[in-house]
């Protein structure tokens, strides 16, 4: 038998209703929070990654999906998504409409790395963007969005973490200070972190080897190597959130594992799961790739990791839709009159199902008990001549005689009691 890939899944029964769930407060919250949707494609050149996402990190290093297409151009599979976000605002001209630009998309991404539990090689991530704001009010806005996206969503006990990595001004004396500390010790780091000790020290913080992080657990703080600007923008930060009561702890080790950060990153995590949301600020990250000097900030959220949690913590979701009513059939001519009058409901926007495996009337009837219809009937000989039947609620069961015709009537009218 043909199996899905390594590292995939099928979404399907209950799990996709609590998908639908998190989908519907994702659109909520960013309808109130003023984000529009925007879809990109699920593949770019592979440049835009190289430049955008940096070529020192694990994404780029090992992870991509990259292949050659038939003219010869090298493409990749986006390992995330707001690199061709960033991509869309140049060359679609976002620039010069009222800023700041606030888009959302939703979808998959892809990264070869070791399947686990909530990490798959094809993983799908919410995420937000703001282009063409500067001010640490951007930051607090984002991190309000996914506190109260994750509070609707039903999430309990998530937290908060921030830190800021300074400009690249910040960053040299960061990295001087970093050089200096592991400079007697890098033949006990990883190979991975002996390269990146040369290109981009401050990712060594990030590095998940036990042996690298014992040795980076006493690094000095990124902190002590801000500027005057960079330090009163964090304070901003701290400030915001307080007036808002987000709870939020200033971690010095989230450094966050995509080069293109700057100044702020911040982490939400949620007990007994790693990241839930992730994110920051990428003020160079547009010219990067090729546009002018834009301020940019935003956060990436896996689904797949939510929805552990939501079944982990038996979160209560909202009552999925059932039918409306289900109508059976007895004969050739009863079950084509159900056919019809299932047609005539939908039409006005009923949800009504009919049988298709020519099931006798008792098995019909333990068919419509099963999908939890809300109303039965038979249509049969007797009911044929009468153009009626009898309507039974499967809760109360109490029923009523209902000219066939009216069946329509009868259930609006059932619906606005």
């Amino acid at each position: 038998m043909i199996q899905a890939p390594r590292g995939t899944q099928d979404v399907y029964g209950d799990d996709m209703k609590i998908w639908h769930h998190i989908e519907a407060c994702i659109r909520e919250v960013t309808t109130a929070f003023g984000f529009g949707e925007i879809r990109v494609p699920i593949f770019e050149n592979t440049e835009l990654f190289l430049r955008g996402v940096g070529d020192t990190t694990d994404v780029v290093q090992k992870e991509m999906y990259t292949f050659e297409d038939k003219g010869g151009r090298s493409i990749s599979l986006r390992p995330e998504g707001t690199a061709g976000v960033a991509r869309a605002y140049i060359e679609r001209g976002m620039h010069n409409r009222p800023q700041p630009a606030k888009l959302y998309y939703f979808g998959p991404n892809f990264r070869y790395e070791r399947p686990q539990e909530g990490r798959f090689r094809q993983h799908n991530q919410f995420g937000i963007e703001i282009f063409g704001a500067s001010g640490a009010a951007a930051e607090a806005e984002v991190i309000s969005l996914g506190w109260q996206l994750l509070k609707k969503i039903g999430v309990r006990g998530a937290e908060v973490r921030i830190n800021s990595i300074g400009c690249s001004d910040c960053r040299k004396v960061y990295h001087a200070n970093l050089k200096n500390f592991l400079g007697g010790q890098i033949e006990n780091l990883c190979g991975l972190c002996q390269t990146r000790f040369e290109k981009n020290p401050l990712r060594v913080l990030d590095c998940k080897n036990p042996t690298c992080g014992e040795i980076v657990a006493n690094a000095p703080s990124v902190l002590d190597a801000l500027d005057a600007e960079c330090a009163a923008h964090f304070a901003e930060l701290q400030n915001l959130l307080s007036r808002t009561e987000i709870p939020f702890t200033v971690d010095p080790k989230i450094v966050r594992g995509l080069d293109y950060y700057t100044r702020t990153v911040f982490e939400f995590i949620a007990p007994g799961l790693p990241t839930v949301i992730g994110g920051g600020r990428y003020d160079g990250l547009i010219s990067q790739i090729g546009g002018a000097q834009t301020p940019a900030v935003g956060f990436g959220m896996g689904i797949e990791r939510l929805v552990i949690l939501l079944k982990n913590e038996n979160v209560a979701l909202p009552e999925t839709f059932v039918p409306d009513i289900f109508i059976g059939g007895a004969g050739i001519d009863g079950a084509a009159k159900s056919h019809e009058l299932v047609h005539r409901l939908r039409e006005a926007g009923i949800c009504a199902e009919s049988d298709l495996l020519n099931r006798s009337v008792k098995a019909q009837m333990k068919f419509a008990n099963k999908i939890n219809a809300r109303f039965t009937l038979i249509i049969g000989e007797s009911e044929l001549e009468k153009n009626s039947a009898t309507v039974k609620n499967m809760q109360t069961g109490e029923t009523a005689d209902v000219a066939l015709d009216a069946l329509a009537e009868f259930l609006i009218l059932f619906r606005s009691k």
